[in-house]
């Protein structure tokens, strides 16, 4: 039996993707990313210092925050605020991880970049959905400072993005949706930059097992799928 998506996407078929820049204004940068039902507004502010621990040694740092609104999700999702969850201080990791990997913290000086990803919709994706925005808006940030004197040349040294990839029915799917991601024996959420070098893969098996073939497999699905959003980006950000 071959699983049958219920957008009616191929198995290597992105969901439409799009980015809205400026979409609040007193943010350093602000983008409401979309990847198919999913929208994550992510804001990123650049201010002046740093954490105590890298005070003093002439490098930057960046941050990120990351929440489920209530109302994302078809039952009300809780407010977090002083017990975060355990998912939510993963995802959060994930974003400042990945994001990191894409800056020269010395370049940045003593800043601090915070990246605060809110998810007002959910329909699977939301971590690699948040970090393909936040790169949006991170970059987006930077040409600001570049543009206005605050920064002499710019800490961008990679392009990231994100994608997740399952196994259903014993087949690879592409950036899976809520009930694909429910369903899936085998989710993967696959983190990269512009060279298709690895930031982080995080997969497990819901059921089962799987291959090295078939992770190969996954593997090679999200490459391409993550090439398409890289030049997605770059259609909407000077890099």
């Amino acid at each position: 039996m071959t699983w049958q998506r219920p957008d009616g996407r191929k198995y290597n078929e992105l969901r439409p993707h799009s980015w809205q820049l400026d979409f609040t204004s007193f943010a350093t940068s602000s983008v409401l990313v979309t990847a198919g039902q999913t929208k994550v507004l992510c804001n990123v502010t650049i201010e002046e210092g740093v954490p105590k621990f890298l005070e003093g040694k002439g490098q930057g740092w960046l941050t990120a925050e990351y929440r489920l609104l209530p109302g994302s999700t078809p039952q009300r999702q809780k407010r977090e605020l002083i017990q975060l969850s355990g998912r939510t201080q993963e995802i959060q990791r994930l974003i400042g991880r990945s994001l990191r990997a894409c800056l020269d913290l010395k370049i940045l000086g003593e800043r601090t970049i915070t990246i605060d990803a809110d998810v007002l919709q959910a329909d699977a994706g939301t971590r690699t959905t948040s970090i393909n925005g936040a790169f949006v808006a991170v970059a987006d940030a930077v040409n600001k400072l570049l543009t206005v004197g605050k920064l002499e040349r710019s800490p961008l040294i990679h392009q990231v993005a994100a994608i997740s990839v399952g196994l259903l029915e014993n087949s690879a799917y592409l950036d899976l949706n809520y009930p694909e991601d429910v369903a899936a024996d085998i989710d993967f959420n696959v983190v990269m930059t512009e060279n298709m070098q690895l930031i982080e893969l995080q997969g497990t098996a819901e059921a089962g097992s799987f291959s090295r073939q078939q992770l190969n497999e996954l593997l090679d699905l999200a490459t391409g799928g993550i090439e398409e959003i890289l030049d997605l980006q770059r259609q909407v950000i000077n890099i």
